[in-house]
């Protein structure tokens, strides 16, 4: 149990009071960016204003405090939205209690089983094209707040964002639109002359002492949500064998969905803090704070990039700033309400175009684009695409699909089965140094034999006049039971016309399926050799 350790033990060994300034401020930073989003993103899931705070304070806390990545800020997200609203819809609040449960079980098993490494075959170009889609998305959600625009519907989808801000832009506040300019230039010029103070944080103050004491007319938090500060409550939820069968395919959903994106997360700022997050500790903290979520009263959450890039961006090095954030969230749900809302709308919008382009890593995609072969750039686009018209999900599962069908493409194209030169001329461009006897046949093997591949495995359909076949198998590094197949008809194709079949140099993987598929007995011990020196000195006693 030694590598289930959070981080947060690990970051407090060396830990020092300059520490916790900078994760105290960017602690707090991140609860204002996450005060609106929670909200938001809880209504859109067809819960309560305050389930989306509860999410962010449980989940939020407990999964900084237990994870295994020093950065990573967890809360509801968008890629659950959808999801919710039809548990929501379908069983009630006690079936998305309970299917929030059983998906925080199953993580905590994933994470124990060390299942975490699974992140590993996920393909860089999927990462970047996800993370650059995620950035665009994030932007065109907050179209709205920067424009002050008004929105005779709410929109979940970010295509459907689009359709409706190019549908009501004749409605932009242009009061609205300098109050986020403002907070921009904040953000943009602010840090060139002050670094230790978060621009985020003055560009919050200014906003907001701006439209208070002007008395502008821009949505501010407290214009557009109505919130209880109620603490949340411990409440276990009605469980039932009904209840369990009903949302049982949804909690799977959930867990599979919580641990793709936050180990996704946790990549992402890895490769922004140059660290390296422990994926299983990760899992189990996810399970942890999503079950204590539902069990007070939240909704599922994971690790959230936009959120996990601003605590990066402001500072935030240790678990410590993700507890903070909760606390924060917590202190603001009770006490200071009426402050937090009085926050504008277009600077939380300014504030996440910069947390959005931060992210972007427009510069790895132009590299990528620039210096990868074109199917790798493909499978970034489809993934930026798919992230932005619809979701998490339908990206990953097309661009992981994607990658394999090009990868086994590749593992093809490299496979190949060559006949060798029979020739002793020491010059020969195959740079075949042995003499073949005249009845013998050698064919070369390279390259991994799977069904990709396996078609390239000749036929023996004619008398070649010679009686004995070597298949030099030292550059197959693995094979599956297609190829097997095809070498299984190659060799009684040869025993029909009296070839005799050796097998040079079988490597461990090749050989156990050599074994497990019964060939290996059907063939002989005797005809498999060490390597080509022995098969040729046994093809030469084997002459007719």
């Amino acid at each position: 149990m030694k590598e289930l350790t959070p981080q947060l033990i690990h970051s407090l060994k060396h830990y020092s009071k300059e520490d916790f300034i900078k994760d105290l401020t960017s602690g707090v930073i991140v609860a204002i960016i996450a005060l609106p989003l929670s909200i938001a993103l809880a209504l859109a899931s067809g819960v309560s204003p305050e389930q989306g705070l509860y999410t962010a304070i449980v989940a939020g806390f407990l999964i900084s405090a237990l994870g295994g990545s020093k950065v990573q800020i967890a809360g509801p997200t968008a890629a659950f939205a959808t999801i919710v609203a039809g548990i929501v819809a379908r069983n009630g609040m006690d079936g998305l209690a309970v299917a929030t449960i059983l998906a925080g079980l199953m993580l905590i098993l994933m994470g124990v089983l060390r299942m975490g490494s699974m992140i590993k075959f996920i393909p860089y170009t999927i990462t970047t094209g996800f993370t650059a889609g995620i950035a665009v998305t994030i932007l065109i959600g907050q179209l709205k707040d920067f424009f002050g625009l008004t929105f005779p519907r709410s929109p979940v989808e970010t295509m459907e964002k689009v359709e409706e801000v190019i549908h009501t832009f004749h409605t932009v506040n242009l009061a609205a639109v300098g109050v986020g300019v403002l907070a921009l230039a904040v953000l943009i010029v602010w840090p060139k002359f002050f670094k230790k103070v978060p621009a985020s944080l003055i560009a919050v103050i200014l906003t907001a002492g701006a439209v208070k004491l002007m008395s502008l007319p821009v949505n501010t938090i407290g214009d557009l949500y109505s919130i209880s500060s109620a603490l949340p409550r411990f409440t276990l939820p009605a469980i039932s064998y009904g209840t369990v069968s009903a949302v049982l395919p949804d909690a799977f959903t959930i867990a599979v969905l919580a641990a793709i994106e936050s180990l996704l997360s946790a990549v992402v700022a890895d490769e922004m803090i140059g660290s390296r997050h422990n994926s299983n500790m990760e899992l189990v903290a996810q399970g942890v704070g999503n079950a204590a979520s539902a069990l007070f009263g939240g909704i599922p959450a994971t690790g959230a990039i936009a959120r996990t890039a601003a605590n990066i961006k402001n500072g935030g090095r240790s678990p410590v700033a993700g507890m903070v954030h909760g606390v924060v969230l917590l202190l603001v749900l009770v006490l200071l309400m009426p402050y937090a809302a009085l926050i504008p709308m277009p600077c939380i919008a300014a504030i996440l175009f910069q947390v959005a382009y931060n992210m972007s890593g427009w510069r790895t995609v132009i590299k990528v684009v620039n210096h990868s072969p074109k199917s790798d750039v493909a499978v970034l686009v489809v993934t930026f695409l798919l992230t932005v018209v619809f979701d998490l999900v339908v990206a990953i599962a097309v661009g992981l699909s994607l990658a394999c069908l090009l990868f086994m493409k590749r593992m093809a194209d490299v496979a190949s089965v060559k006949e060798w030169n029979y020739v002793e001329d020491t010059q020969d461009d195959q740079g075949r140094l042995k003499a073949v006897p005249a009845h013998v046949m050698v064919y070369e093997f390279t390259g991994p034999l799977f069904f990709g591949a396996a078609d390239k495995i000749p036929h023996m359909e004619r008398n070649t006049g010679r009686n004995v076949l070597i298949l030099r198998m030292r550059s197959v590094p693995a094979m599956d039971i297609t190829a097997m197949n095809s070498l299984r008809r190659l060799y009684e194709e040869c025993q029909s016309k009296d070839i005799r079949v050796l097998f040079s140099h079988v490597n461990e993987q090749p050989m156990s399926v050599f074994r497990k598929s019964g060939l290996y007995d059907l063939v002989g011990e005797e005809s498999f050799v060490p390597n080509i020196d022995a098969a040729l000195d046994r093809a030469a006693a084997l002459k007719v």
